[in-house]
């Protein structure tokens, strides 16, 4: 192919002028088609640029335009690229002494411009570069497949391999192919297969995926040749022309990012579903959850008072029992209350009471904490969310949590000024992004709206998904609801709690789950049988 690496020295500058060296162009992107001067003038040989050396503004201009074309040397033999006569006769590839001209022609087959190349891989232009593809008027408009190169040698190969199917290139290399490409839209409609077979390297594989964007959906194939050829004329100079045909026969379909193939998912779909990684502390709870799974995020609602944050507490002291690296971030409450609170629903004292020795935490430290893998958030209060996230990405990350509280989602917003539903729409798709990214299992705390009847929810009213506060998105990206129903005002039984199953993405069953004891002077909750439901379709 032409490289756009090595440019002739020639620029249409003022007086003499020596090259100096070549450089990115911050014009058209192209990695090394801008060359400098030694008296300060740059020119880029990709998108014309000027710039003066003596700080006059810079302009576009073309060299060499000419209003006329005078066609020079002939078509030869190529015998270093193994390029036929014919084939070179055919796409006007003209020896003439030590360079070669591509000659360029416009929609109506007229000869506009030439790429003039030197032995020294240096490139000029002569005339004018009309913007369409190299070897453009060969081909009808409409047809079965066109394949794209990156270069005018490998349009050429690829003819040389595969004579009759129509094979173009763009006429600035990776740097202007999508800018080439959207040029030829109304061209390239009329085919029902775009082949893009660009260079065998990064800067193609690039320019491959941008052209594939702008491309009619569902047309696009990308060639990718096999070995260590760099482009299809390396091939054909190896005398490789089978690589060539294979790369186009077997180019494959281009899908954008998130489009994926079923017919793919064998393995994925196979494999079995691997068990629970921890059981829930209750039976009830753990017969309609079937377990807590890494990768899910589960919200846990309920009214003001009832427990959440208890509830918490002892889902988190199970598993740090159990050798778990847990984070803990609880907005509402110090990291004092928290370990307190966290000690306590595993030893069974209420240690935050205050009435308890010295020795007497020292010990209870010692049982829990200086042995648990549990690692806190140094906060209270409202944080800017995106300080929130990032603590939740270092514990999963950095630290290796793999099971997270955050504890709640409404005191991570209260800092900010806006909509509270988008607010919780934003959060809510950021924290499953995060679940997503990380494979942790994500426990949130979120609060309740009120009830539309008499009874609120402090007073025992059942928790439904429609009350939780703010936004649907709570629902629709967690994977499992709990709701806690409790109450507080029932005297003998108003530490009983009903744990209801609002939301199951995994096996799909809803409902009461348990029904929990909590026992104030041991900081625990205990499981009892839940009564059963009143059913207007079958009790009377």
């Amino acid at each position: 192919m032409t490289s756009l690496g090595h440019h002739s020295k020639t620029s249409p500058s003022t007086g003499s002028s020596e090259f100096l060296f070549h450089e990115p162009c911050e014009e058209c992107g192209s990695s090394d088609a801008k060359s400098v001067y030694d008296d300060g003038h740059t020119y880029c040989f990709v998108c014309h640029h000027y710039t003066h050396g003596d700080g006059e503004p810079s302009l576009h201009i073309h060299p060499n335009k000419s209003t006329r074309v005078n066609i020079t040397g002939s078509a030869q033999r190529l015998q270093k690229r193994n390029l036929s006569q014919k084939v070179c006769e055919k796409y006007k590839i003209y020896r003439d002494g030590d360079k070669l001209r591509f000659y360029y022609h416009d929609e109506s087959g007229i000869v506009k411009g030439a790429k003039v190349k030197t032995k020294g891989k240096s490139f000029s232009y002569e005339g004018e570069v009309p913007g369409t593809f190299f070897g453009q008027h060969l081909y009808p408009t409409t047809g079965k497949r066109i394949v794209i190169f990156e270069g005018e040698m490998d349009a050429a190969s690829g003819s040389e391999c595969m004579p009759g199917w129509p094979m173009v290139s763009v006429p600035s290399g990776a740097a202007g192919a999508k800018k080439a490409v959207q040029k030829q839209l109304p061209l390239l409609q009329g085919y029902d297969e775009i082949v893009l077979f660009y260079d065998n390297d990064l800067p193609g594989r690039q320019a491959a995926e941008e052209c594939a964007s702008v491309l009619p959906p569902g047309k696009v194939k990308i060639a990718h040749l096999q070995g260590d050829y760099k482009d299809a004329s390396d091939a054909l100079q190896a005398n490789d022309s089978d690589a060539v045909c294979r790369a186009i026969w077997d180019a494959k379909p281009f899908r954008p990012d998130g489009i994926v193939d079923g017919k793919t998912l064998l393995d994925l779909v196979t494999t079995p579903s691997p068990a629970a990684d921890h059981d829930y502390p209750f039976q009830g709870l753990q017969s309609k959850l079937h377990g807590i799974r890494y990768g899910e995020l589960v919200t846990i609602t309920a009214g003001s008072g009832i427990g959440k944050s208890s509830f918490c507490r002892e889902l988190a002291t199970n598993l740090l029992s159990k050798g778990e690296r847990v984070g803990y971030l609880a907005l509402e409450e110090s990291n004092r209350r928290t370990a307190l609170g966290l000690m306590s629903a595993h030893v069974g004292k209420s240690l935050h009471l205050g009435e308890h020795t010295h020795e007497e935490l020292t010990a209870a430290f010692d049982a829990t904490m200086a042995n648990w893998n549990l690692y806190l958030f140094d906060g209270f209060g409202s944080y800017d969310p995106d300080v929130i996230y990032n603590r939740i990405e270092y514990l999963a990350s950095g630290l290796d949590c793999r099971i997270i509280f955050l504890d709640h989602l409404s005191i991570l917003l209260s800092g900010l000024d806006g909509d509270e539903r988008r607010m919780i729409d934003t959060t809510m798709t950021k924290l499953r992004s995060l679940v997503e990214r990380t494979g942790i299992a994500l426990f949130l705390v979120s609060h309740l709206k009120r009830t539309s009847s008499d009874q609120n929810h402090e007073e025992g009213a059942r928790v439904t998904l429609g009350q939780l506060r703010g936004s649907a998105a709570i629902a629709q990206l967690s994977d499992a609801c709990i709701g806690l129903e409790r109450d507080q005002q029932s005297g003998g039984k108003q530490s009983d709690t009903t744990v209801r199953i609002l939301k199951n993405r995994y096996s799909g069953e809803t409902g009461i789950a348990c029904q929990l004891s909590y026992d104030l002077p041991t900081c625990k909750f205990y499981e009892t049988q839940p009564e059963p439901e009143f059913n207007a379709a079958t009790d009377f």
